[in-house]
């Protein structure tokens, strides 16, 4: 076989879209197993909706994604000549004739077809005019489009698509289809035919929004003696009331920025989407990258549509529940060597960052993010929920108020008088700090839990997070002591 040769060919005419993205990590993916090439290309010829920062925010996210690619980015606009000479080419060889029709003239000759249960092709009536006539049409300056001559014949276009399978179109059933505008500006079925054929496409993976399309574009490629590529047609990503996802519908969440933005994994979002449509024999849901790029293979494409489970206004689910999770894993589990640098990013944009951390106080935040990471679901929550760790002025949970230190008036006691304890504790390690509170509450006669909850509270504003000895601990017996005083006011 030829190198395998994809591409991603995103229009620029808004954001990335998470379907799109899917589309672009599955021929990323097939183009590292095979050890082939991976090609950018903007199809720009949109030119009242294609827009610079549209193009920016692809190239950003597919970056973001580690989605590198091998060629490109190419413009399609650049290549409208290259269009043009094929339109001329098919029109030579009798495959195209021009049509003198307005839009009106053929809406209603196609409902008139339809009216009467007619299969309809040369829908316009230019198919077989005489080239005098074409003459005298193009002398009275009557503008015409490009029509694509489909076969008048019994048969079919017939093609195997590597995920449908054996896939046929009748001929009977193929209108003559439009190649070029009555403007001069070619069409998406023919520019993409020519593109992929300039561009040496050996497999095209694209949405299954593109199958229609697929049999027009075999014929264009058998007219003009082009050789056509395996085609894989990918199944349509829906809401869960089976509706497509669009930023219209849904907001920024169907957008890949959206999930940067929010303290997503790159990877971890690459990993989520592979599974809105794609699943393997073993049942596996989380590779590195190089076990997905030995794992992926077109047969694990699925054919039914893939279900973006999200729900509106859920404040905890704000995107698919699976995505959440899934990043919560990555965050917990990659090393922390892969993990400081997208933490230092994210503190240094909050604003928390101390360049100690880099040098002096290396093993320390290692260590800190090593203890709070098992309890966070996104890069974001190491400035919320770890603020306490990186900043001395934090927000207390109501929750945690309420339900730790404002339960019992005599914590105005018993907080002052653990905090005089840690301060004569010599060395502040965990065997220390845990038996100086397991002895206080045997002394008051009070159960542990109290005294533990309440200075869990003191020292991060939080009811829940990891062992109270590791945080205080981590913390450092100083700030500890302090927060531990200034908790009283709050009872």
């Amino acid at each position: 076989m030829d190198q395998v040769r994809v591409r991603f060919a995103p229009s620029p005419t808004g954001y990335l879209h998470i379907g799109g993205a899917r589309t672009a990590l599955y021929n990323w993916l097939f183009a590292r197993q095979n050890n082939g090439k991976f090609i950018l290309r903007v199809e720009d010829t949109d030119t009242e909706r294609s827009t610079k920062e549209s193009i920016q925010e692809i190239l950003d996210g597919l970056t973001w994604m580690g989605l590198d690619w091998d060629e490109g980015p190419f413009f399609q606009s650049e290549r409208i000549d290259k269009h043009k000479e094929a339109v001329q080419k098919l029109l030579y060889s009798g495959n195209a004739y021009k049509c003198f029709c307005t839009r009106e003239e053929l809406d209603i000759k196609k409902k008139k077809s339809q009216k009467e249960n007619k299969p309809f092709k040369d829908i316009g009536g230019c198919r077989d005019l005489s080239p005098k006539q074409i003459k005298e049409k193009e002398a009275q300056g009557i503008p015409y489009a490009v029509r694509f001559k489909t076969p008048d014949t019994d048969g079919c276009v017939s093609f195997e698509d590597a995920v449908y399978g054996k896939i046929e179109k009748q001929y009977r059933d193929l209108e003559d289809f439009s190649i070029l505008r009555s403007d001069g500006s070619p069409l998406f079925v023919l520019s993409n035919a020519v593109d992929d054929h300039i561009d040496g496409m050996t497999h095209v993976i694209r949405g299954q929004d593109g199958l229609g399309n697929t049999p027009k574009q075999i014929l264009v490629y058998d007219a003009l003696g082009y050789k056509p590529p395996i085609f894989a047609h990918i199944s349509l990503t829906l809401d869960t009331k089976k509706a497509k996802i669009s930023k219209r519908n849904h907001g920024n969440v169907v957008t890949v920025a959206y999930y940067k933005e929010r303290g997503f994994l790159p990877w971890a979002f690459c990993n989520f989407l592979l599974l809105l449509g794609w699943s393997n024999p073993d049942d596996l849901e989380f590779f590195t990258k190089e076990e997905l790029i030995k794992a992926f293979n077109l047969k694990g494409i699925a054919r039914h549509n893939a279900v973006f489970n999200y729900h509106p206004g859920d404040e905890k689910n704000w995107t698919d529940p699976k995505a959440i999770s899934m990043n919560a894993r990555y965050i917990s589990s990659i090393s922390i060597k892969e993990l400081v640098p997208f933490v230092r990013d994210e503190l240094r944009s909050a604003g928390l960052w101390n360049d100690a951390y880099d040098n002096v106080k290396k093993v320390w935040f290692e260590d800190t993010i090593a203890l709070i990471r098992t309890r966070l679901h996104t890069i974001k929550d190491f400035s919320t929920k770890g603020l306490p760790y990186f900043a001395d002025e934090f927000p207390f949970e109501e929750k945690a108020l309420k339900k730790n230190l404002k339960k019992d008036e005599d914590l105005k006691k018993y907080l002052p008088e653990l905090a005089d304890r840690f301060e004569k504790l010599e060395n502040f390690n965990l065997e220390n700090t845990e038996n100086t509170v397991r002895e206080i509450c045997e002394e008051l006669d009070i159960k542990p839990g109290l005294i533990i909850n309440a200075v869990r509270t003191a020292a991060t504003g939080q009811s829940a997070g990891p062992g109270l000895f590791e945080i205080i601990v981590t913390i450092g017996k100083e700030k500890t002591i302090e927060r531990i005083r200034k908790a009283v006011d709050l009872i």
